[in-house]
């Protein structure tokens, strides 16, 4: 197949996928990836490979990722988030952070020749060849800067849409200050070591969010950057913490292999179900509760050979308390619908038991609430408890972050 052909593939993909998941794939949007070649963002990957719907990695540092092309269907998400909050893209003035070129490519087609696209990113190697690639596309009309996001871009210039490419684990004062009075954030946020892509409005002094996806990214870099460490459960299987955790149950060895104890909460849900607000939900609810969160991982091989069976294995709710380590389990379907279950260890029977059975009543309480979706109310740092709306609080660096639930008002 050509490019072309490829291209109308992809989107015809993307439609169904979007479809499948109860959303709608915006027409401006679909319009944009059906023009936009992708392959020239990808130099020297095969044209197949250019349009399949999964990042592709440009960057690496050791191991570790550090620049990638998004995932296509991420991408359509993130842009049909922000012109739904903003009603529309045409016209708008944009500053994309983490510049990979395709993105800024579809940007440019949807704010068309009244908008602007500014892209930023701090590493010069990124930077460079987002320039090549745009040239080759022809879309040279984009602005791109090598320099740190963190900070503003420019003196006293503000954007309609901040859209950011890149795993962030809090918001900077800049990102917010450089919006206009109307203006959208679209930012994959780290909230309980799990990341969503959040389209924010203003509110007050703060912002609000309209939308949420389920999403990953590259991390940030520079000032922004986090820390996330893995402790070893079992091989194959890690707890993943976020900046500042610390875990209050050491020694972990051998936990998985004292003998699993399960509940279920009963309840029989469509697929359509969004299981990622009942992760946030069980984040905040074990919070609340003076517990200790965290996140399960797990590799294929500790999956298959059954020592655990997590709900996802990139990043399954999980709490640790007193030594009893309990996560969400795999789904247990009966027909067309399925049950939400806990699978707890511990050195005492009856404390995993417990632990199990409590994570459950967290799902089903969730369940018997509609499924309510989570908003996050984002405020600076200084902002006091007693002007703080309602919901679980959580500190950043330059942000006190709320999360509360309601099946009412949600974006799809």
């Amino acid at each position: 197949m050509n490019s072309e052909s490829l291209r109308q593939a992809m989107v015809d993909q993307l439609a169904a996928d979007h479809a499948d998941k109860g959303l709608m794939l915006r027409p401006e949007v679909e319009a944009a990836m059906r023009t936009v070649p992708r392959e020239l963002f990808t130099p020297g990957l095969p044209l197949e490979e250019a349009y399949e719907n999964r990042a592709v990695i440009t960057k690496r540092r050791g191991e570790e990722n550090i620049s990638s092309v998004s995932a296509p269907f991420l991408i359509a998400e993130m842009l049909g988030q922000a012109a739904d909050a903003l009603g529309g893209l045409k016209g708008r003035h944009v500053l994309e952070v983490g510049s990979g070129g395709y993105n800024a490519s579809l940007l440019r087609e949807l704010v068309g020749a009244a908008g602007s696209v500014t892209t930023i990113d701090i590493d010069p190697d990124v930077t460079d060849r987002a320039v090549e690639c745009l040239k080759a596309a022809g879309y040279d009309d984009v602005r791109v800067v090598c320099a740190d996001a963190e900070h503003p871009v420019e003196a006293g210039r503000r954007y309609d849409l901040i859209i950011v490419t890149a795993g962030a684990w809090d918001i900077p004062p800049a990102w917010r200050e450089q919006l206009t009075d109307i203006g959208v954030l679209v930012v994959p946020l780290r909230t309980f070591g799990m990341t969503r892509s959040w389209a924010l409005r203003r509110a007050g002094g703060g912002l609000v969010s309209v939308s949420d996806r389920q999403c990953g990214f590259v991390p940030v870099q520079g000032d922004g950057a986090y820390d996330v460490q893995y402790v070893d459960v079992a091989d194959g299987v890690h707890l993943r913490l976020d900046e500042g955790q610390r875990l209050d149950s050491p020694g972990l060895d051998g936990l998985l292999e004292t003998p699993r104890q399960e509940a279920w909460a009963g309840v029989s849900l469509p697929p359509p179900t969004v299981l990622a607000d009942l992760d946030m939900c069980l984040a905040t609810r074990i919070t609340d509760a003076g517990q200790q969160f965290v996140v399960l991982t797990a590799q294929d091989a500790a999956i298959s050979s059954g020592v655990v069976a997590p709900s996802w294995r990139f990043g399954t709710p999980a709490v640790l308390h007193e030594g009893t380590l309990a996560y969400r389990s795999e789904l247990r379907w009966t027909g067309d619908a399925f049950d939400l279950g806990a699978y707890a260890h511990g050195p005492a029977t009856s404390a995993a038991a417990e632990a199990a059975q409590r994570m459950v009543e967290h799902m089903r309480a969730w369940v018997n609430a509609g499924c309510p979706a989570p908003v996050l109310h984002v405020l600076p740092a200084q902002t006091p408890d007693g002007d703080l709306p309602a919901g679980t609080a959580v500190d950043k660096r330059h942000s006190r972050l709320v999360l509360a639930f309601t099946t009412e008002g949600r974006e799809s």
